[in-house]
């Protein structure tokens, strides 16, 4: 059989991801930061595209000024202020019972004053346009800065000095200490015994607990600076983890103390802070933005409306571009202006597009849980991505970067997208399935309404089935555990020790 070189003309059909279409995909799950971050790039990178701020338009043109408006702009401007008369007569009194510690002899302000305040200029040199009272509020000490102060403050020696700056650099975020001692003599060339003494003037340092090797110590150097510390405290500190599973009896016979010294000790413990070096963590909190509105109507409906403050509004420069493509020299330069051309018109329609789709999932979601939003989380339906794929003629993977980091914002608060969908879980009565969201609120108001009679995981899985739900133990179990609820043994302890305190 001879090889032969043939050409063949076919035809077949292909899904293209073409860049357009990629970035249309990533301006669906962007977030309201990480959308805000991309069109500043584009707008950076393109210069047909502009931002179009929420509060312009034909309702904030510059309106006619009254006559004390124009007059107080002439203050500035001359910098001679009006005329003692003038005043008296437009406040109807005279300046002595409006200004009592001012006189008539004032001196005029100068010119060039007057024109520093107009512009804005203070005393320090700066421009009261560019002042942020949150960045003064945003403006704390660190924990190394907290720190170094008290090592200038302690009267350390040169050595000690170094050392202390190097053990507050290996300090973490908690304030504890992740070194050794050794490490550190090794690192520094001194002797341990140095390290020793200078960790333990720096374990003075404010707030206690700073520079603790681990929680034991951490608390033990807080109960020493509250005078605290006796032999009893420190076997319970050497046992904490007796304490975490509320073993109260083992911990009695240990530190040889009755029930009631024992409960004083842990009160005590539980007024310490475990992590005392977070008061100087200044981590940065993203203000949830709602990408959508809901609001009740008067028939009982639901209205929704997208947030405008979470749709950036990008225009397309068009006689910009008339005049740019004009004045092109070359094909460069004219190629160069139509790809912006194209790409910001892609830009704009993919917003919008982006916009259209969150308001209809939304809608759809709202639907779905009209309940909920009338009645509260126990009418909570179980509800998934296929189901409101399927309702509006969407892909199930477009639903889920839709749902992904929204928000909405109804009268019962601000929700994410994703909250309102939840796992079935079946009726005992073979009815309408309920919702595992319903059933955690449900097993989370049965434990804080259980009084002095403790329900086992047992009892509470009796007690939702004679209401309807078919949930098997261990679900109660996992449920629990993840609300951070103690399971009925150690809930026991803990209502046995409140009572003898």
């Amino acid at each position: 059989m001879a090889l032969t070189a043939k050409l063949q003309l076919r035809q077949s059909q292909s899904l293209v991801m073409t860049p357009q279409l990629m970035q249309s995909i990533k301006l669906l799950q962007f977030t309201h930061a990480e959308l805000e971050a991309f069109i500043d790039q584009e707008i950076e990178r393109n210069p047909l595209l502009e931002r179009r701020d929420a509060e312009d338009g034909p309702d904030n043109e510059p309106q006619e000024r009254s006559a004390d408006e124009r007059d107080d702009e002439e203050w500035f401007e001359t910098g001679a202020p009006p005329a003692t008369a003038d005043m008296a007569g437009t406040l109807d009194t005279s300046l002595e019972n409006v200004f009592p510690d001012d006189n008539d002899a004032r001196e005029p302000v100068s010119p060039d004053l007057a024109a520093n305040w107009k512009s804005g200029a203070g005393s320090a040199g700066g421009s009261y346009d560019d002042f942020d009272l949150e960045d003064v509020a945003r403006s704390q000490p660190t924990l190394r800065h907290h720190v170094g102060e008290q090592i200038v403050l302690a009267g350390l020696s040169p050595l000690q000095s170094s050392i202390a700056w190097d053990l507050t650099d290996s300090l973490d975020e908690i304030g504890y200490l992740r070194t050794e001692v050794n490490e550190t003599a090794e690192r520094l060339g001194v002797d341990p015994v140095e390290v020793e003494r200078t960790l333990a003037i720096c374990q003075t340092f404010e707030p206690a607990g700073l520079f603790a090797r681990d929680l034991a110590e951490c608390l033990a150097i807080q109960l020493k600076a509250l005078d605290r510390y006796d032999p009893a405290m420190a076997k319970l500190l050497s046992h904490l983890d007796l304490l975490a599973r509320r073993d109260f009896g083992a911990l009695i016979r240990i530190c040889g103390v009755d029930q009631e010294d024992l409960n004083q000790m842990v009160v005590e413990i539980r007024a310490l802070d475990p992590r005392p070096g977070l008061a100087f963590t200044s981590g940065s909190v993203d203000t949830i933005v709602p990408d959508v509105n809901v609001r009740a109507n008067s028939d009982g409906s639901w209205a929704l409306e997208l947030n405008a403050a979470a749709l950036p509004q990008v225009l397309v420069d068009n006689i910009y571009y008339t005049e740019v493509s004009a004045a092109a020299r070359n094909r460069e330069e004219r190629e160069f202006i139509s790809d912006c051309l194209q790409s910001a018109n892609w830009l704009t329609r993919s917003l919008d597009q982006r916009a259209r789709t969150i308001l209809k999932v939304a809608t759809e979601i709202v639907r779905q849980q009209d309940s909920f939003l009338a009645y509260g989380i126990r009418h909570l339906r179980p509800l998934n991505l296929k189901t409101v794929a399927d309702a509006i003629g969407m892909h199930e993977s477009t639903v889920s970067r839709v749902t992904a980091h929204k928000y909405m914002a109804t009268p019962r608060g601000v929700f994410e997208f994703r909250f309102f969908f939840t796992a079935a879980i079946q009726s005992a009565e073979g009815g309408e399935a309920h919702s595992s969201e319903a059933v955690r609120d449900r097993i989370r108001a049965l434990i804080s309404e259980e009084g002095d009679e403790t329900l086992s995981d047992d009892a509470i899985v009796d007690i939702l089935r004679k209401d309807g739900v078919d949930i098997a133990r261990r679900t109660v179990a996992k449920y629990r555990e993840g609300m951070n609820i103690l399971s009925s043994v150690q809930r026991r302890r803990e209502k046995r020790a409140q009572a003898a305190a």
